[in-house]
């Protein structure tokens, strides 16, 4: 699944810049690196070298973020459900961490050496949950535990950039103010329905049109 309304799309909008989008909803880094999806080479075999700026959000999925926030907001008896126990393993949650920030590292390090001509931009991801110290919407310790695995994306996101050169827009920070609770979301609330549904708008806790816009804007205004 691919928007045709994500940041990318209205980033190259207003810049004026001829897109080529390789975003792939469930994409990790190996997608990037050396994996197909959906019938599609790794997103890197799409650099040619004529780039002027490549953006890049990626490493949710390989720390299982919104699973875990997914599985989360079920009903205490679904919460029991297999994939849950490696989700809410907090010993499980930092060792994914600890290997999406080397991770990152290897997708900054690639994307430079294929597109050495271009601004390179890892984007973290827009704030998800409510902040600490507020009435959680899931149970307290998967609250605490969700703060956790956001806070170490985001660092991991930063570590990787400086590392290799590239440039970091905090879309996190950015959005504090505008989770999915919020009066002002940029984000969607979870749903057992996972999977979009025409009409219905973005996936359940995925940016919405406003936090592609916020997030555009963000990286418009960084360059």
């Amino acid at each position: 699944m691919r928007s045709a309304r994500n940041y990318p799309h209205l980033t190259a909008a207003r810049l004026g810049l001829d897109l080529v989008d390789v975003t792939y909803s469930g994409a990790t880094c190996a997608h990037i690196l050396t994996d197909h999806q959906h019938k599609t080479p790794p997103q890197l075999e799409a650099l040619d070298g004529s780039e002027e700026l490549v953006t890049i959000t990626i490493g949710g999925n390989d720390v299982g973020y919104v699973p875990l926030l997914t599985l989360a907001a079920l009903p205490a008896p679904l919460r029991r459900i297999a994939p849950a126990k490696d989700l809410f393993d907090p010993a499980a949650r930092d060792a994914a961490l600890a290997t999406v920030r080397d991770t990152l590292v290897r997708v900054g390090a690639a994307v430079r050496d294929r597109a050495p001509h271009a601004r390179v931009v890892f984007v973290d991801y827009l704030t998800l949950l409510p902040p600490s110290g507020t009435p959680p919407p899931i149970p307290a310790d998967l609250f605490a535990l969700g703060h956790r695995v956001a806070a170490g994306l985001e660092a991991a996101t930063a570590d990787a950039a400086a590392a290799t050169g590239c440039e970091v827009v905090r879309a996190g920070a950015a959005s504090r103010d505008h989770h999915p609770w919020s009066r002002e979301p940029w984000t969607t609330k979870p749903s057992w329905l996972i999977i979009p549904v025409p009409g219905r708008g973005a996936a359940p806790l995925h940016p919405n049109a406003a936090g592609m816009r916020a997030v555009a804007e963000l990286v418009v205004a960084a360059l």
